[in-house]
């Protein structure tokens, strides 16, 4: 959500980034339905202000046994009502179209966001590791396969396209993959594990930007619930609607769950194998800051997700997204590419966004300084670290071998009883 005060000060930024995403001249209506709004708010305290005037009058008039300057106070008070009613809907109906339209635009770009339309302008800010040299690497689906660990055929049977079924080692895999994240981000880093529900109402959905914008990206329950699509939704809404002490922030969350997504428009896209799949496990980072930390906090969070695969030695860049290729509700994203060795390139794992107080206007999360009246919206950050998935997919073939059994790295081995390898050599 947007304030529209600024939007006011500085309708320009506004109207250019917004141009940018395909939406021109959205500044223009926003303020002209602010003035609408104003207007409305403006009569409907002028005919309060008289109805209460005129109410005061009547009394006196009485007190005077003046009963047609009365009954002229009475008829004047009457039509005030009418008045009143009629303002009080003008304001309800302009505060109603500025929220939805505000609900529906994007978050404005920090200044140091690259221009750009799409992926093939986003930014190399580093890469760490150097791709194992792999004579003709199998994929995920065809080493899974092979091992009778993976079975896709089962579950479209029972659930359709875009479901697998782990067995054995494979699943066990997936099991420590998540585990061992988990562990890292709470030991090391400082986060605060926590278990979610993993459905959600309107206002938890809403207040992450998920809604209206993306309903059809969701699953919706018949009770009218929505199932997560990422432990961000419940995680930053865990301070939804409260104000909390700016002497404890930053608050730092992570959960391991399951995510579902409905992949509406991924029609086509990555139809093999466990790249975009309607249900994932993915463990979430999520921060809640103030205003003047939120910038590091971004960068520590990206160094956070970073240490994951480089303690699984898997070969990643990160990239600072363009402009036209950032998420509905970021300022400022990250993704992390590991190297896939069977598409010979590097694939999203990771996305890292700095929201700002994008989220925190939407569902009114604020902090207060101890000894000041005065409460300001908090920061909210998110990103993935990671998504199990595709961390799995990128295991089982960074570390896949000629005999055709799969190396587990070293810091897995331990949530595996010891074992260094899944499958028989063949």
């Amino acid at each position: 959500m947007h304030d529209i005060r600024a939007i006011r000060e500085n309708p320009e930024v506004y109207e250019n980034a917004w141009a940018a995403k395909g939406k021109s001249g959205v500044a223009a209506e926003a303020i002209a339905l602010d003035a609408r709004l104003r207007a409305a708010k403006l009569a409907l305290e002028t005919a309060q202000s008289r109805r209460n005037e005129a109410s005061k009058l009547i009394g006196q008039a009485k007190a005077k046994k003046d009963e047609a300057e009365a009954q002229r106070l009475m008829s004047e008070v009457e039509q005030v009502k009418g008045v009143l009613a009629e303002q009080a809907e003008a304001e309800r109906a302009a505060a109603d179209a500025l929220q939805d339209l505000l609900s529906q635009m994007p978050n404005i770009p920090l200044p140091d966001v690259p221009a750009g339309a799409d992926e093939h302008d986003n930014v190399e800010v580093r890469r760490w590791g150097e791709p194992a040299a792999i004579a003709n690497p199998r994929d995920h689906v065809d080493l899974g396969e092979r091992l009778g660990l993976v079975d896709f055929e089962a579950a479209a049977r029972m659930s359709g396209a875009r479901f697998v079924i782990l067995k054995g080692q494979i699943a066990r895999l997936e099991r420590a993959l998540g585990q061992f994240m988990l562990d890292l981000q709470t030991q090391q880093h400082g986060y605060i594990e926590v278990s979610p529900p993993l459905l959600v109402n309107d206002a938890a959905a809403y207040g992450t930007d998920k809604l209206p914008k993306f309903a059809e990206d969701l699953f919706k329950t018949t009770d009218g619930r929505w199932l997560i699509p990422t432990a961000e939704v419940p995680l930053t809404s865990l301070v939804m609607g409260q104000i909390v002490a700016e002497e404890d922030l930053p608050m730092r969350f992570t959960a391991l769950t399951p995510c579902f997504r409905s992949e509406a428009g991924a029609s086509g896209r990555d139809t093999r194998g466990m790249i975009r799949q309607h249900q994932f496990y993915k463990v979430e980072l999520v921060s809640i800051t103030t205003p003047e930390e939120s910038e590091a906090e971004h960068e520590r969070m990206v160094g956070c997700a970073e240490a994951v695969l480089r303690a699984l030695e898997l070969p990643y860049r990160t990239m600072l997204l363009c402009k036209g290729d950032m998420g509905f509700g970021a300022r400022k994203t990250y993704d992390l590419e590991v190297w896939i060795p069977s598409e010979g390139r590097y694939r999203e794992i990771s996305s890292i966004s700095n929201c700002g107080d994008f989220q925190a206007r939407r569902m009114d999360a604020r902090a207060k300084k101890a000894g000041e009246k005065g409460t300001r919206f908090v920061h909210t950050l998110n990103g993935s670290g990671l998504a199990v998935g595709r961390t799995l997919v990128a295991v089982m073939e960074n570390y896949q071998e000629e005999d055709g059994r799969i190396a587990i790295p070293k810091v897995l081995q331990p949530y595996l009883s010891d074992a260094t390898h899944i499958g028989a050599p063949r």
